[in-house]
């Protein structure tokens, strides 16, 4: 099946797995498709914030901005980048519904502990997407 809008939810921290879901996406898409690129900056809790510098979530998000944008423009394709704070499957099924996406494509990381008892993310979208997900291995 072809697909007119895809979400390629992007971790920096495992950029090059992100990169491989863009192609992916483009072997996936409709003519005209739009395929969107989603960082999540993930919120801070607010015992943890206290600590740290009030500017933090600002420099963090337009950091993410720089770089999403970047990976955009180095596929050469047309890409829509959106960079959000939240919980990451949250807003991850956020945009899906906002920006009317019919399929998701996301990198499940092998599980840490902490994802043993969190359910990860990908885990997570799956569970709850309204969409079609393709969980990359």
């Amino acid at each position: 099946a072809m697909f007119k809008t895809i979400l390629v939810p992007i971790d920096m921290a495992h950029a090059a797995e992100g990169k491989a879901n863009i192609d992916i996406a483009a072997q996936h898409s409709a003519a005209g498709a739009k395929i969107i690129l989603l960082n999540v900056v993930e919120e801070i809790p607010t015992w943890a914030a206290a600590e740290l510098p009030a500017n933090l979530i600002p420099d963090s998000l337009s950091r993410a901005k720089e770089e999403l944008g970047a990976i955009a423009k180095a596929t050469g394709q047309d890409l829509e980048v959106e960079v959000r704070d939240g919980r990451s499957y949250k807003t991850i099924l956020d945009v899906a519904k906002e920006k009317n996406v019919d399929l998701i494509i996301i990198a499940s990381h092998r599980p840490g502990l902490q994802d043993y008892f969190l359910g990860s993310t990908a885990a997570k979208v799956v569970r709850h997407a309204t969409c079609s997900v393709l969980v990359v291995r």
